[in-house]
């Protein structure tokens, strides 16, 4: 007898906005093009199921959606490649796909309570592993509505050429304001191409359109690992704290630590204070260590750290909030792995915090010539086995998405753009600073992770 299917697809419906775009073409910038390699971002919330029947709740979702996509005119367009060889947004209405799909044999538990995500959540999002550079020929943005035993999940995927997180949380929340019966979204996006980041270099694209660059098949375990504020907080206080702890490498006193530990609590003059440790940096570098010890390279082998920083408040002038595109960029700290696991955490966040403090105008510049200087897709992925990429932040609003029922319980993501030693950040549900963080790693190291008390320490419920 065959088995039931995870997720039944009752319908699919085009959903066009409910009045015409004016909105010009919308040219790819520095920051769009490279992200044409990538997959549809996939990210969406989980509730508890509204006390409304089926029909009554897509209605009121569909409606909101045609409404909010005036306000948000390239969800509804396609890609287009000009014979230049330049590509746009052509914000021409043909409307975003929506999905009503039915899985009431799970319940909430089953998607949240597994210490490992489950392989199901996958399914509850369209555009499975579907090319950015394919928004040529499909929609920009599907919505899935998926019904569970006791919930209801809406997944957003949504072209990554066309988005950044920011852009997409923006929407998700307008989204969410319209159908709870605001008018007008509080937050509009701004659509002005007239920065840095558009420029006149064009991206040379191979025949048949490009591909992701890492393996989509690799196996991988995947688990989100909570954060409470009072463990965040104990995690910056040691971070930030002037007390240094590895002063001995191989049973002898390593002067130059010795030195920079005289450096920092001002014994040795210096110039200005010494710049404080975020939060998140102290638990990147928390992961940082954890990941590097489980994966058992030799001391000499070279690790990298890439973190996605938000470049709208970094450009001079600046860029509005709520410029809708792609404004990121990948800032990529190194450290050999001896040095990672030799010197203390305070040693690594401080690496990270370096490279974030450095990103200017000056340096985002920089990065823009590099690229025009060689136009390619983002290479997304872990080369060398060594590499952990972080995405996504705990700064998005990701919770604060009301439809009229109330707000989410959790936050999910797809298949997307996983490979081993991808991160991504959400806050934590509770609020006030506490992190979730969705890791992905080999089962290998994964386990490796779990079991190190480093890191556990810090993590809710420890195990």
């Amino acid at each position: 007898m065959p088995s039931q299917p995870l997720i039944q697809i009752i319908s699919k419906t085009s959903i066009k906005p409910a009045t015409k775009s004016e909105l010009p073409d919308l040219k790819l910038s520095v920051s769009d093009l490279p992200m044409l390699s990538c997959h549809y971002i996939q990210k969406g919330n989980l509730f508890a199921r509204p006390p409304i029947p089926t029909p009554d709740l897509l209605q009121q979702l569909k409606g909101g959606l045609s409404n909010v996509l005036t306000h948000f005119p390239p969800l509804a367009g396609r890609l287009i490649t000009d014979p230049n060889g330049y590509v746009y947004i052509a914000s021409n209405d043909s409307g975003v796909e929506f999905v009503h799909a039915n899985a009431v044999h799970l319940t909430i538990n089953d998607l949240i309570f597994p210490i490992h995500v489950p392989e199901t959540v996958n399914a509850l999002f369209t555009f499975d592993r579907t090319v950015s550079y394919d928004g040529h020929f499909n929609p920009i943005l599907g919505v899935q509505v998926t019904e569970l035993n006791d919930g209801v999940f809406i997944g957003f995927s949504v072209n990554h050429a066309v988005v950044d997180g920011t852009s997409l949380w923006n929407f998700v929340n307008s989204f969410a304001e319209i159908c709870n019966g605001a008018k007008f979204v509080s937050k509009r996006p701004c659509f002005v191409r007239d920065s840095v980041l558009i420029s006149p270099a064009r991206l040379k694209v191979p025949a048949g359109g490009p591909k992701v660059t890492f393996d989509e098949h690799t196996p991988l375990t995947e688990r989100i690992f909570s954060f409470s504020r009072e463990a965040i907080l104990k995690l910056k206080e040691r971070v930030n704290s002037k007390k240094r702890i590895n002063y001995y490498r191989d049973g002898e006193i390593t002067v130059t630590e010795i030195i920079d530990d005289l450096l920092r609590n001002n014994v040795v003059s210096k110039t200005g204070p010494e710049p404080e440790i975020s939060s998140f940096q102290s638990l990147c570098a928390l992961l940082w260590r954890a990941v590097t010890r489980a994966r058992k390279f030799p001391t000499t082998k070279l690790t990298t750290f890439r973190t996605a920083v938000n470049c709208r408040h970094r450009l001079n002038p600046e860029l509005e909030t709520f410029y809708f595109g792609n404004a990121i960029q990948s800032i990529p700290t190194y450290a050999s792995t001896g040095d990672v696991l030799s010197r203390d955490i305070k040693w690594c966040a401080e690496q990270l915090n370096k490279n974030v403090l450095s990103h200017d105008n000056t340096m985002v510049c920089r990065f823009i010539k590099n690229w025009e200087a060689d136009p390619r897709c983002f290479p997304l992925g872990n080369f060398d086995g060594a590499m952990l990429t972080m995405g996504s932040s705990p700064r998005f609003p990701m919770y604060d998405n009301d439809f009229g029922w109330g707000k989410p319980v959790a936050v999910r993501s797809g298949r997307a753009n996983k490979f081993d030693g991808k991160i991504s950040a959400f806050p934590g549900r509770e609020g006030g600073g506490s992190v979730d963080l969705e890791v992905v790693l080999s089962p290998e190291t994964m386990a490796g992770v779990e079991s190190d008390p480093e890191f556990m320490e810090y993590v809710l419920g420890g195990s």
